[in-house]
């Protein structure tokens, strides 16, 4: 009995370790990190990495639950409109922030309201993607619950990786030109989310 429980333990622990690394090495550097990246440098980093956090929460047990026919409830053209309105219009408004808006944006923009906009962009941005598909792909040869935690440990590391990056960049670039640095990274993602409706 207590071998039996030691090698559903090993396999659990082998499953979770395993998705854990194939997820992080797949978002390294992918649009998620790289919108917590620029929205931890203009703005405070935990309701960031909280909402980037809640986003994959609700991703991982989406496809862990549903497996790869979650892409399909939604059509791919809504989803990537959506993300390329959000994107766009993030963008904009980052780009026309001067330098004398800087102290006055970061207390305007309230950690609920930060919590919310960053679950929204990683939510839409990532429904379907890459990661979302391969979790739920995972869950059709590997123990679901063991899947879904190093999925979103994976996850939730990338997303504070590019937190910690995004407030050390505040160190060394003046933070209006990362509110236009960070506005042409959102009007790219929104172009590019453009590109999937057509």
């Amino acid at each position: 009995m207590e071998s039996l429980i030691a090698t559903s333990l090993l396999g659990n622990l082998t499953a979770a370790a395993t998705t854990f690394g194939l997820i992080f090495l797949a978002e390294i550097g992918d649009k998620s990190q790289l919108v917590c990246m620029a929205l931890a440098a203009r703005h405070r980093h935990r309701p960031v990495f909280l909402g980037a956090l809640a986003a994959f929460v609700v991703l991982n047990g989406l496809a862990v639950v549903f497996g790869a026919g979650l892409a399909q409830w939604v059509p791919e053209r809504v989803l990537a409109a959506l993300v390329a309105i959000l994107f766009a219009v993030f963008g904009l408004l980052s780009l026309r922030v001067e330098e004398q808006d800087e102290t006055e944006e970061l207390k305007t923009f309230s950690g609920h309201g930060l919590f919310v906009t960053t679950f929204l962009m990683i939510f839409l941005a990532e429904m379907g993607d890459k990661t979302q598909l391969a979790v739920a792909g995972m869950t059709g040869t590997l123990p679901a619950v063991p899947v879904w935690i190093g999925a979103t440990l994976a996850l939730g590391t990338t997303s504070a990786l590019g937190v910690f990056v995004g407030c050390r960049l505040l160190r060394h670039i003046p933070l209006h030109r990362l509110h236009q640095i960070s506005g042409l990274l959102f009007l790219m993602f929104a172009a590019f989310a453009v590109t999937r409706v057509f």
